[in-house]
């Protein structure tokens, strides 16, 4: 049987307010995390990964951002209608986030263990001397050496791969449902990067918990996500499990990140990449946005934005050309 569905994203889309005018970040996207499973979005810079998690736990600025549309619901209540104070019982308790920048997101002027502790005593109501306590198993849980001593440091006493397992030890205190991460080992060395998945991992089966995990690099998809979600200039242009589309993406989106990936058997020879840059949305191309870059781009491609449509069970992708007579997409 499947998993109960933590966290459903539908229609969602998110606007900025500029001096030229609105500017849509964030059109129409749609998907849903179950316990125990990772779900992936997957995009270059500006495709609007971080926005919509952004919006739909309410960190995001508004003004100049605003939610057009859309509902995100978890456990069927919806996060975006609900007021400030309801949305906060949930984000920060059931819904937690680790974002790439951890000494920007940490307080420099306390001790890692008061910043945990902190969690303890707003939410759950313990003492400092019970917080503390707390603080320093959550430090040893994420395997920082000697937490007891530890939790007394401050953040710039910590390496960057430390820090980062300081920010999901505050992350994952108070025992989520969902854990939303964005970037988590950007600017790590490879070593580390592969040390804080693997953590993550460890910590969602013990827990059953749904991770979002937002990246530009296909190659942690390939290693830890079951789902895909492929992000372009706002728009979702495919879904699938992880292993279908690596195996054969259906969107030549995700065919050219997947080409892009380093290779054993490209050793010497430079790397394939996406010819062109991503569009400005300021000034996205009519019809498909990617068809400035996209080899298969025929005339049609630049008349109409392509619907996502599934195209085979568990697989949806928004390509005119590889879409054929796939019925309209509908939430599953």
């Amino acid at each position: 049987m499947k998993s109960e569905v933590l966290l459903r994203v539908e229609d969602l889309s998110v606007e900025f307010d500029t001096p030229r005018g609105p500017v849509r970040a964030v059109d129409g996207v749609s998907w849903q995390v179950r316990a125990g499973e990772t779900l992936a979005i997957l995009g270059e810079s500006g495709s609007g990964k971080s926005v919509s998690t952004q919006a739909l736990t309410g960190i995001l600025e508004m003004p100049p951002g605003r939610i057009v549309s859309g509902t995100a619901k978890y456990r069927g209540d919806d996060l975006i209608t609900m007021s400030v104070k309801q949305r906060r019982r949930i984000v920060g308790d059931r819904i937690t986030m680790v974002f790439q920048d951890s000494l920007s997101a940490l307080n420099p002027v306390q001790s890692v263990g008061r910043q945990i502790a902190e969690c303890y005593r707003v939410h759950r109501g313990l003492s400092k001397g019970a917080a503390m306590k707390r603080a320093a198993e959550m430090l040893d849980r994420v395997r920082i050496p000697a937490a007891a001593k530890r939790v007394h440091d401050y953040p710039h006493e910590f390496s960057g791969g430390m820090r980062q397992r300081v920010m999901l030890a505050m992350a994952l205190a108070l025992d989520p449902d969902v854990l939303i991460a964005d970037e988590p080992t950007t600017a790590l060395d490879v070593t580390v990067q592969a040390q804080i998945l693997e953590l993550i991992a460890e910590l969602q089966a013990e827990r059953d918990m749904g991770v979002v995990l937002i990246t530009h690099d296909l190659g942690v998809v390939a290693d830890v996500a079951d789902n895909v979600v492929v992000m372009y200039a706002g728009h979702v242009v495919e879904r699938a499990t992880t292993a279908a589309a690596l195996e054969q993406p259906m969107h030549p989106y995700t065919e050219g990140l997947l080409g892009s990936m380093p290779s054993a058997d490209l050793k010497g020879q430079e790397l394939p990449t996406i010819p062109g840059t991503p569009p400005s949305l300021r000034a996205i191309p009519s019809g498909c946005a990617f068809r400035t870059r996209c080899r298969l781009a025929i005339d049609e491609c630049a008349l109409e934005v392509p619907p996502l449509l599934t195209v085979a069970p568990g697989r949806d992708a928004a390509c005119i050309r590889r879409t054929g007579n796939a019925v309209k997409e509908t939430v599953r």
